[in-house]
């Protein structure tokens, strides 16, 4: 039994998987793979990812939580599709799409390929880009047919986190008014995941971390351009990492109203709405917790927020500028930069990239007089490597919709996977150059503009 399954059955269910038919391994996260010192066989490994065979001999479980799902608070959830098999070197392992659990609500708890897919190459794009997340340590594919809008085949991604707890599972004990079950959890977590901490006002100190973690993750969504797309309380992650990858995007056109979810009809969790969300989830989550802080520490702990989110912002964006010192009129400079950006529908990745190289710029009259201001401020500074120095924040390569959609269908028509292993390779160091690969950076072809992404999957 792993640690997060002896907090017992208040939690947690055990669960028998579900396994696919014919099922076959896609990908492996090498890198992932020897971090965790694992020594399976890639054919042990796909039956532990297909739930046929148990890791170390343990039994899977799913957990029980609740969550505000776009404002709306629903009073129990839980792992309906996916549930932790085990544990190494202090990372849970997960299985997404391994069958139904006692959390399904009717649903069938499996994952099609295409949403499989997207979370197993948006997990290694956003460790490429060092955002705190969620890992993934291998896709397999099968014959098992599922129905959503149409009928799909069946995957299952294994996710690896140091936990997978999520701000949900606090509210669940709360609306209940467990506060003995709120108080194990709080200290379950404590333990295992912020050992450091001691004293009198440890659930003031851990909360702060949890806020400022938080912060941290939103500010380099921002500064990178991702978009969650559902960024319901459960799924916040604790740790602050980002988890559950479904109608995700990358900013392409810079639009910071940018919505990527087709199903965000209000547009709630679009682009710029983040970092505030960020907040309002940060505030159920100390609702949630009110049995052991008071209304004043809540008060004050949240305040740590826009000053953590602010900071690390502002210190990537002056990065991405390649400013390496303060100066009171960098903010000025970025935003006109970035209206620039908006007003010229301009890619926001690829502008970041050539601003390390101004001869792109220089083409371009609607810029000359930012460029103007841009080179006065660079020269205040003495940096040699200012170039390389922006090369290594601004990426070369990010996942494209486009990107995930050729993949999608070279493994649904051509049951091949090349394309997902290019992808996986680039985005695993978005940051080099790739020298020939130089047209998976760039923007979005026409056939693919019209691209939208739901929470189906």
């Amino acid at each position: 039994m792993f640690d997060f399954a002896k907090l017992g059955s208040d939690f947690s269910t055990p669960i028998s998987t579900q396994p696919l038919d014919q099922a076959f391994l896609i990908h492996k996260n090498i890198d992932l793979y020897n971090q965790l010192g694992l020594t399976l066989s890639d054919a042990k490994l796909l039956k532990i990812t297909n739930g046929e065979i148990k890791f170390n001999n343990t039994t899977p479980v799913a957990s029980i939580y609740a969550g505000h799902q776009f404002g709306y608070f629903n009073p129990q959830l839980g792992d309906g599709r996916s549930c932790l098999v085990g544990q190494i070197n202090n990372h849970e392992l997960s299985l997404k799409g391994a069958g139904s659990t006692p959390y399904s609500r009717h649903a069938d708890g499996r994952a099609v390929l295409r949403s499989s897919i997207r979370e197993y190459l948006c997990s290694a794009a956003m460790q490429g880009l060092n955002i705190a997340t969620t890992q993934a340590l291998s896709l397999i594919g099968s014959q098992t047919p599922v129905h959503r809008e149409q009928l799909e085949k069946g995957a299952i991604v294994m996710r690896v986190a140091p936990t997978h707890i999520r701000f949900g599972h606090f509210e669940l004990f709360a609306s209940r008014g467990q506060t003995v079950q709120v108080k194990q959890l709080a200290d379950f977590v404590i333990e295992h995941h912020f050992p450091d901490l001691k004293g009198a006002d440890i659930y003031v100190d851990w909360l702060t971390q949890v806020v400022k973690r938080t912060a941290v993750m939103i500010a380099s969504w921002q500064a990178q351009g991702f978009a969650h797309g559902v960024m319901n309380t459960d799924n916040m992650s604790i740790l602050g990492l980002t988890i559950d990858y479904g109608p995700f995007g990358f900013l392409e056109a810079y639009n910071t109203q940018f919505i990527c979810n087709h199903s965000d009809h209000e547009g709630r969790y679009a682009f710029d709405q983040q970092p505030g969300i960020g907040l309002w989830n940060l505030t159920r989550l100390l609702e949630a917790l009110s049995s052991l802080i008071n209304a004043k520490q809540t008060k004050n702990i949240l305040k740590t927020y826009e000053q953590e989110l602010i900071k690390t912002y502002s210190s990537l964006m002056r990065q991405k500028f390649g400013l390496t010192q303060k100066d009171e009129g960098d903010h000025q400079l970025i935003n006109q930069f970035l209206n620039l950006l908006q007003a010229h529908k301009k890619d926001y990745t690829n502008s970041f990239r050539n601003l390390s190289n101004l001869n792109e710029f220089a083409k371009d009259d609607s810029f000359s007089s930012w460029i103007e201001r841009y080179h006065k401020r660079i020269s205040q500074e003495d940096i040699s490597n200012r170039a390389e120095l922006m090369n290594a924040i601004n990426p070369k390569f990010i996942l494209r919709n486009y990107l995930a959609e050729e993949a999608i269908r070279q493994a649904q028509d051509q049951q091949k996977y090349s394309k997902i292993s290019t992808l996986f390779d680039l985005l695993s160091a978005p940051f080099d150059e790739h020298i020939g690969f130089e047209k998976y950076a760039q923007k979005t072809p026409k056939w693919a503009q019209g691209l939208s992404v739901s929470c189906s999957s």
